[in-house]
């Protein structure tokens, strides 16, 4: 392995895969981000705000500079089928006057503003890093507005220093909580909630589409598509699911422990995962008759996707892939995605990825993988080089090293325009693949 680019402090965050049984538990995860390491890492904000900003019909304000709600304004790719009001980003623009004598009056001037002009019944208001520094009470002008105008302002005190973004998943999934819990007594009703599925192009209702077909009503969807009626009726379903793992599962937890609904992880991503899924949330419900359609519904798809991925498999001989993601699930469901196409992966890392997830990875890739956690440019820039990788797949920090690098891309990310989790996301991203990475541009670097 080599470790020119390598900072002696990261040594302990990338494993290489050997002959042996797997160690990926040893890896050094789910800590702060070395110094000087220029993290792929998002801030505490950005984590928080991109897990709350899917909820349609809420309004955003980031209380900080301006810069901080331009960095997130439109940040998910997500859709909605009512309000578009989360399409926008709002913020309070701090200035040196309000540093220097506080911001909080200016906080409370732009909720009224926000009331008289747009009357959400759910605000969420950021505290970014200024407002960490200068110690503005956004709780206190929260609590006021809520006695004020009897709706929900609920304060998100996320400054970006504070830690990295799985803090920010943290932060707004107590965000949420507060929201639910004081309708945690309703009564119980059939049928599910989905968290952590952001309907990025459009998944949640492919999602929704398959478990409506298994006779499986979806009470509450957390956050894609979601409206602040929705959410409130999350306490009444049976059961949750969670498709994205890190920044969903501590909800999940907190639902279990105060509210006894039980979760169980699911990923909608290639033909096993979809299939595994399905089938296994028509068991969790104890239903007969949803699991009977889910099995039909799912053998009929999975070999109809098996039958739709032999065309392309000797496209994909010999190729390789780097996967660069968030969290450890969506990297073992890519990893599972690739085996299935035929395709090896040879560098594969998370931003947030915990010990019991790269366990998982180890055993799923072949010796001599590298593993890496909280990489940096460098290091993806070393590996995927003494690999040979074809393609990276990973958000859009990645795309523009791989591009400098010769090497394909896909973003797996928050901005993607094409659907790929589901059947038809194995049909998207088995046609990305092939045209990227077997594009006549490569020939010409």
């Amino acid at each position: 392995m080599k470790s020119a680019k390598i900072l002696e402090e990261r040594k302990g965050s990338i494993l290489m895969k050997d002959d042996g049984c797997c160690s990926g538990g040893g890896i050094h995860c789910d800590t702060e981000s070395v110094s000087g390491a220029v993290s792929q890492r998002a801030c505490v904000y950005c984590g928080a705000r991109v897990v709350l900003n899917p909820i349609t019909d809420a309004f955003h304000i980031v209380h900080g500079p301006i810069g901080c709600a331009s960095y997130t304004w439109d940040i998910r790719g997500s859709l909605s089928s009512g309000s578009e009001l989360y399409r926008n980003s709002f913020s309070t623009d701090l200035q040196e006057k309000d540093i220097v004598f506080g911001g909080a009056e200016k906080l409370t001037r732009a909720i009224d503003e926000v009331m008289e002009t747009y009357a959400p019944k759910l605000i969420f208001v950021y505290a970014t890093c200024i407002v960490g520094v200068i110690g503005d009470d956004v709780e206190a002008v929260c609590r006021a507005a809520e006695a004020k105008y009897h709706n929900r302002v609920i304060p998100v005190k996320a400054p970006g220093f504070a830690g990295h973004k799985a803090v920010g998943y943290r932060l707004a999934c107590n965000a949420l909580m507060e929201l639910i819990t004081p309708h945690k007594d309703i009564a119980k009703t059939k049928g599910i909630n989905i968290l952590g599925d952001f309907n990025l192009a459009g998944e949640m209702w492919i999602l929704k589409n398959y478990l409506k077909q298994l006779g499986i009503p979806v009470v509450s969807t957390i956050t894609g598509d979601s409206s602040y009626e929705t959410l409130i009726k999350a306490p009444s379903a049976q059961l949750n699911i969670v498709q994205c793992a890190g920044s969903m599962m501590y909800l999940a937890k907190r639902m279990e422990e105060e509210m006894g609904i039980p979760f169980m992880k699911v990923s909608f991503f290639g033909i096993d995962d979809t299939t595994s899924s399905l089938v296994r949330v028509a068991q969790a419900l104890n239903d007969e008759e949803c699991i009977k359609k889910a099995k039909i519904f799912t053998d009929v798809n999975s070999m109809r996707m098996r039958s739709f991925l032999e065309k392309y498999k000797p496209n994909f001989e010999n190729k390789k892939a780097a996967i660069y993601v968030g969290g450890g699930f969506k990297a073992i469901s890519l990893i599972r995605q690739f085996n299935e196409m035929g395709i090896e992966t040879v560098v594969v890392g998370t931003q947030t990825g915990k010990k019991d997830e790269y366990e998982v990875i180890e055993s799923l890739v072949n010796p001599n993988t590298v593993i890496l956690d909280d990489a940096n440019p460098a290091e993806l820039e070393t590996f995927m080089k003494e690999k040979g990788a074809d393609i990276l797949v990973g958000g859009v920090k990645e795309r523009p090293l791989a591009y400098k690098l010769g090497i394909a891309f896909c973003d797996h990310n928050h901005e993607r325009k094409h659907a790929l989790a589901g059947y038809e996301g194995v049909e998207n991203f088995t046609r990305e693949i092939n045209l990227t990475m077997n594009s006549p541009v490569w020939s010409l670097i």
